[in-house]
């Protein structure tokens, strides 16, 4: 496995709180919005802020990306390249943007990615990018391995020493839409998705509707009433990374600028073992990490592997959890549940099914894997239910990561005193001592003495992988040592280490302009998902033509059978 090649886990960051829970969970880069023009408008922070991240990541080798990456007003455009200059200068690794317009302002040398907003699925659009300078593409959510494994020999083909570099999304959330496709939010509700105010109307409910505007019929025969239809499960590529890096993919993206620390500690951690197979020893976990733990709307690989039915969580747009088993009894607050294997329930555990969910006040032990749970109020859960958990309360309290900085602590002998200097990836700090040589009694001991002690870094950042001591043997106290530890670590924790060197020549890409745009435009396509795909299905079955809001609104449904893509339209 030592010579396989790897990728970078990219992790999100609501916060500051949250970038420092990433690092720790292992993440080699972090993306994080600044003050506007960030896609996320409740997931803003100061500059200031963000120069705080910069540089304790920094410390750790981890980079820090800027989501520059809506649309812009053409008032808006020097504003934009003001914080450019602001975030570039607070030592921000990259920018992430979507708006091109952004590229005929006076910007500062730092790396530009493009965003996956700027819809990147094919090989022109890619190369396009490449020869414009960018130093990376946020590749759209729909390619399969083949098309992101075409766009890697296109792009090494046209520049061998500096091709482009490819990041795809491997977890989280997915857009029904093909990402800076959809106008849906924007034309029915005021709120730009490309602008950072996306209302969701994926994860809205909706009454599938044929022809003639009757609701239409699953294939068991129920009514297609208030469904989520265009609510996809979450994507979790996890058994496919090895296969996403052999074919050129350089970065793995975990979605989630809204998530808290748990999740995003969770998920991380996940991933960094998966790559690692376990052998970090800067990083330790206090807990398993499952993805199934925290918010898990189910989950789907999405096309990586080809077309495939059960993309959506059509009961629910919630995140469901995991299935811990199924309901025996239920009368007003007390519930029997037969658990499947493994499933221990907690006090204060969330459960749900379909779009409802309670929380247990106790769990009693019956026989078996069968318990009795106590809820706050009276539920009237069918028997027969199938029971998830979307909070686990004891999983919760146990979401911790350490990591810390492999070090190498050097003590040499001076003309006066000693020097310890200690040596980290990115960073080197040296600071000297007077203290007379007084060569020591037990030379064995004393050399101990100093490799033990100097080892102590605690609850410091630092792991003193390696020591290395002065070739005579001298005898220092150890409480002067510890006092020299203290000091050089303090002087580690105030030192910023230098970003690389990038100045970027990035040019406005040739990219063609697009046709007038439906409201959405989707890979996803709900004739395959109900099973009725006029490829495949020889069955007469009505097919779906219009999506109803409980409130009227109607938008149409056309499907391009040719391109295997569904857009979805204003009703005229």
């Amino acid at each position: 496995m030592a010579n396989e090649r790897t990728a970078h886990i990219l992790a999100p960051a609501r916060d500051a709180s949250v970038a420092r829970a990433a690092i720790a969970a292992g993440a080699d880069a972090i993306y994080i919005g600044g003050p506007a023009f960030g896609a996320r408008q409740a997931a803003g922070n100061s500059v200031e802020d963000i120069a705080a991240v910069v540089r304790y990541a920094h410390k750790f080798g981890v980079q820090v990306l800027v989501t520059v990456n809506t649309l812009l007003t053409d008032d808006e455009r020097k504003q934009a390249a003001a914080l450019a200059w602001q975030l570039y200068h607070a030592g921000v690794d990259a920018l992430i943007i979507q708006d091109m317009s952004l590229l005929s302002e006076d910007l500062p040398p730092i790396r530009l990615h493009a965003s996956t907003q700027c819809d990147n699925r094919t090989v022109e659009q890619v190369l396009a990018l490449q020869q414009a300078g960018f130093r990376r593409a946020v590749l759209a959510r729909e390619l399969s391995i083949q098309q992101i494994r075409a766009i890697r020999e296109a792009t090494v083909k046209a520049c061998p020493e500096h091709p482009i570099e490819l990041e795809v999304f491997v977890h989280g959330a997915i857009c029904v839409c093909y990402s800076g496709r959809c106008f849906m939010s924007e034309v029915l509700m005021n709120r730009s998705a490309n602008r950072g105010a996306c209302a969701q109307m994926c994860r809205m409910a909706y009454d599938v509707l044929d022809a003639d505007g009757q609701i239409i019929r699953d294939n068991e025969g129920q009514l297609l009433k208030q469904k989520y239809i265009l609510s996809l499960k979450d994507m979790n590529r996890a058994a496919y990374l090895q296969e996403l890096i052999d074919a050129g993919v350089s970065t793995l993206k975990i979605e989630g600028r809204l998530k808290d620390e748990a999740y995003v500690t969770n998920i991380v951690a996940y991933y960094r073992q998966l790559l690692d197979h376990g052998t970090r020893q800067d990083i330790s976990y206090s807990f398993t990490p499952n993805p199934e733990k925290t918010f898990h709307r189910d989950e789907t690989d999405y096309f990586l592997h080809g077309r495939t039915v059960g993309m959506a969580s059509m009961h629910t747009p919630k995140s469901t959890g995991e299935k811990i088993g199924i309901v025996t009894s239920s009368r007003g607050r007390q519930i029997h549940v037969q658990l499947l294997p493994d499933i221990e329930l907690h006090n204060g555990d969330g459960l749900c099914y379909a779009n409802q969910g309670f929380q247990v006040n106790t769990v009693m032990p019956i026989n078996g894997n069968s318990v009795s749970l106590t809820t706050f109020r009276e539920e009237h859960v069918p028997v027969g239910t199938l029971l998830y958990r979307n909070t686990d309360s004891a999983f919760l309290k146990q979401i911790h990561a350490r990591r810390r900085i492999p070090v190498t602590l050097s003590l040499r002998t001076t003309d006066d005193g000693f020097a310890l200097r200690m040596i980290g990836e990115r960073f080197e700090v040296e600071q000297e001592f007077a203290y007379p040589h007084t060569p020591a009694a037990n030379a064995e001991r004393a050399r101990q003495t100093l490799d033990t002690q100097l080892r102590k870094l605690g609850d410091s950042d630092y792991l003193a992988t390696q020591v290395e001591l002065p070739e005579e043997d001298w005898f220092i106290p150890i409480s002067v040592i510890n006092e020299w530890r203290r000091t050089i670590v303090g002087i580690a924790d105030n030192t910023v280490p230098a970003r690389p060197a990038d100045s970027p020549q990035v040019k406005m890409p040739a990219i063609s302009a697009q046709d007038e745009q439906p409201l959405m435009t989707c890979k996803y396509c709900i004739l395959h998902e109900l099973g009725r795909c006029r490829k495949t299905t020889k069955k007469d079955l009505p097919e779906p033509k219009y999506l109803r809001l409980s409130n009227g609104t109607t938008v149409e449904l056309r499907f391009n059978c040719k391109e295997c893509e569904m857009t979805i339209h204003q009703v005229k």
